[in-house]
């Protein structure tokens, strides 16, 4: 039994400025602010969808549902229905969304400390664009 790999990622290192490797894609899957918020949220346990409504503030139902359909699918969100009447559905990180998690919270706490240096530099870059 051979252990090579297969001749198209044989010679491949992963690589996020190679348009043609994966790692665009999971890059692509987090960046957005919903996942984001998402994936932070549930970092403080298993929640159901009201309670994420809730937390994330401004979200649509619609966009929830969607953005939890796209992490479960690729494997960062775990669902549990709990089969009740009325339906009970718990939404909890993946291991491996758990440690995307502790990543995301580095991210949380810069935009946290700078959002009020970012705003004023957009408010002087648009006065002076005003003039």
């Amino acid at each position: 039994m051979s252990t090579d790999l297969p001749q198209a990622h044989a010679a491949s290192v992963p690589d996020v400025f190679d348009p043609t490797c994966s790692s665009r894609h999971a890059l692509e899957l987090i960046a957005g602010k919903w996942q984001m918020l998402i994936i932070s949220a549930l970092e403080e346990g298993p929640m159901r969808n009201a309670a994420l409504m809730r937390r994330l503030g401004d979200v649509s139902q619609k966009m929830l549902t969607q953005t939890l359909k796209e992490l479960e699918r690729n494997g960062l969100v775990m669902r549990e229905d709990k089969k009740t009447v009325p339906p009970h559905v718990e939404y909890s990180l993946s291991p491996v969304g758990r440690s995307l998690s502790e990543t995301l919270l580095v991210l949380d706490r810069w935009a946290e400390t700078h959002f009020g240096t970012l705003d004023a530099a957009r408010e002087r870059y648009d006065a002076e664009r005003a003039k």
